[in-house]
């Protein structure tokens, strides 16, 4: 049996923690907090305005694969104000999963480049907000300058089998890097 880590990253309200708890087989542990007033002026939720809670630490959740392979799931916070704990949850992972919002594709930059500069491979996960596809993933790549080889696939984190793809997407691009690093040594 092997385990490994992945990190869900993504802007505020982007569907983090809401993809943890579509995939988690354990009840998953979240650090929610209500909203409050004073946020107001540092959170945008104008286009998620049905949100009232926000990560505070980080989401966990599990999922076993197959029988040879269990995920461990860390969602971090969105916000940048909670961004010192990213380095820390980012520890021993095999890689990331970008979720984003095409209506707010800016949020994504900060989470894309953090593990660019950590080398940590991920992909993009585009949440289907609203049950739509609002852009092509070759649009989205484009915008958010993702390098050809990096996956990009389509999501929505409410529903277990989609989310459970996303996870199965990022595993097997990790590996197909090992291989050809691997190869490349030889």
């Amino acid at each position: 049996m092997t385990s490994a880590k992945i990190v869900i990253a993504g802007g505020f309200g982007v569907g983090k923690t809401t993809l943890v708890g579509s995939v988690s087989e354990i009840t998953p542990l979240t650090t929610e907090a209500i909203m409050t007033s004073a946020s107001e002026k540092v959170d945008d939720n104008a286009l998620v305005a049905q949100k009232s809670t926000t990560t505070v630490a980080m989401d966990f959740g599990r999922i076993t694969i197959d029988n040879d392979l269990i995920l461990y799931l860390f969602g971090t916070p969105g916000q940048t104000r909670f961004w010192f704990m990213w380095d820390e949850l980012v520890r021993g992972a095999i890689g990331a999963v970008v979720i984003v919002d095409t209506r707010r594709l800016a949020d994504s930059f900060a989470a894309i480049d953090f593990f660019e500069h950590r080398r940590l491979p991920y992909l993009v996960a585009v949440n289907q907000f609203e049950g739509k596809m609002w852009h092509g993933l070759e649009d989205v790549r484009e915008a958010l300058a993702v390098a050809p080889q990096t996956p990009i696939v389509p999501c929505d984190a409410r529903q277990r089998e989609s989310t459970k793809s996303v996870l199965i997407n990022l595993v097997e691009y990790v590996l197909s890097m090992h291989r050809s690093r691997t190869a490349a040594a030889q």
